[in-house]
């Protein structure tokens, strides 16, 4: 079956090998050697959408809870854009996925530890990106969500004089049961790409918090950052994240009028434990400068200890993504934006600056 799986592999390689101009495989599918005499024998045009494997090199967790890594490096000389993601994950393998673009991946190995747990491992530990180099969300996925394809004419720019100059692939290994008699993992996404020039460029803004839950009590994790940046973006997408105790996540604009009352549009709203994809926006007003991106997730446990904000099971989350575009524009520099969490950040808080804040909706669906 290895054997099998390496020549389906390199079918791929070589159907979509327009591709590897942009991605130099890192992961040690094929060597340098090869992949490089493939592309130079062909003769063929770009096509106008090609489909890259940006997966797991067959790996076998070990430990549960376990963060892994993995790169693919981008052809600095060309810009590209990605247009849309094709899971290749099912829930009961991997917890969730994310895909970052950096200007450094964490290390320089084929796979490594990037999560903030686990530490008696024997993997390499690093973050996703380095450290001193650029670091953006490019697509988050989990709970067997479906593809997404992004609107037309709307893509990530990558390589070229992007800032994002590798990308790489997080999987959540929550449980490692089905690894112990041997089995191996390849989850991981398909990148959509087309190397046609694109004036509307794609970003994402994630909103989250740090805090605690306290136990047996309903709380609401909140966070709120207003856009500084003289940017007109368009939002068209929304995703959702929690672990277990969250009910809903919803997340608003908010925009003052004359008189200083803040009016707030929602942008999406949805129980986080539905499948955890980017749904279509529910507000396609532009967003602008001096408006407020605010976000909240209504938490309910039923737990009698505290549960905390961290990467495992037994942790919580709270996040709302939002995808948007601009139109002959770069994208947001704010990539994030988090609050302390409870039980010092709330949105009543009189430093928050918010005003006729939506406290039933936000918390009813």
């Amino acid at each position: 079956m290895s054997c099998l799986r390496d020549k389906t592999i390199l079918l791929v390689l070589v159907m979509f090998v327009s591709f590897a101009g942009l991605l130099q495989l890192t992961y040690g599918l094929v060597s340098d050697e090869y992949y490089n005499s493939v592309y130079n024998a062909q003769t063929q045009r770009p096509q106008e959408v090609g489909r890259f494997p940006l997966l797991m090199p067959n790996v076998r967790p070990k430990t549960k809870e376990l963060y892994l890594c993995t790169p693919v490096k981008i052809d600095f000389t060309k810009s590209y854009h990605i247009v849309g993601y094709e899971p290749n994950a099912t829930m009961d393998t991997a917890h969730h996925m994310l895909v970052y673009g950096c200007g450094q991946p964490g290390t320089r190995h084929t796979v490594w530890n990037c999560g903030e747990m686990a530490r008696s491992t024997t993997e390499d530990t690093a973050s996703p990106c380095d450290a001193s180099s650029s670091s953006q969300i490019l697509y988050a996925w989990a709970r067997d969500a479906p593809k997404l394809e992004l609107p037309e004419g709307v893509g990530f720019r990558v390589g070229g004089n992007s800032p994002i100059k590798y990308i790489v692939l997080q999987v959540h290994y929550a449980h490692i049961e089905k690894f112990k008699d041997g089995s191996s993992d390849d989850s991981g996404v398909f990148l959509h790409y087309t190397e046609k020039p694109l004036t509307k460029l794609a970003g994402v803004l994630l909103m989250g918090t740090a805090g605690m839950i306290p136990p047996m009590s309903t709380e609401h994790m909140e966070t709120a950052c207003e856009i500084r940046e003289n940017k007109t973006i368009q939002p068209f997408a929304y995703r959702t994240h929690t672990h277990n105790l969250g009910k809903i996540v919803a997340g608003y604009r908010v925009r003052p009028d004359v008189r200083g009352v803040q009016h707030w549009t929602q942008l999406g709203k949805r129980n986080p434990l539905t499948p955890q994809m980017f749904y279509p926006i529910e507000s396609k007003d532009p967003i602008v400068r001096g408006d407020i991106i605010a976000a909240r997730c209504t938490m309910k446990s039923n737990r009698t200890r505290i549960t905390e904000v961290g990467a495992t099971n037994r942790d919580e989350m709270c996040n709302f993504y939002l995808m948007y575009y601009v139109e002959n524009d770069e994208p947001l520099q704010m990539k994030y934006c988090f609050s302390q969490g409870p039980p010092f950040y709330y949105w009543k808080n009189p430093d928050a600056g918010l005003n006729n804040i939506p406290h039933i909706e936000a918390s009813t669906l």
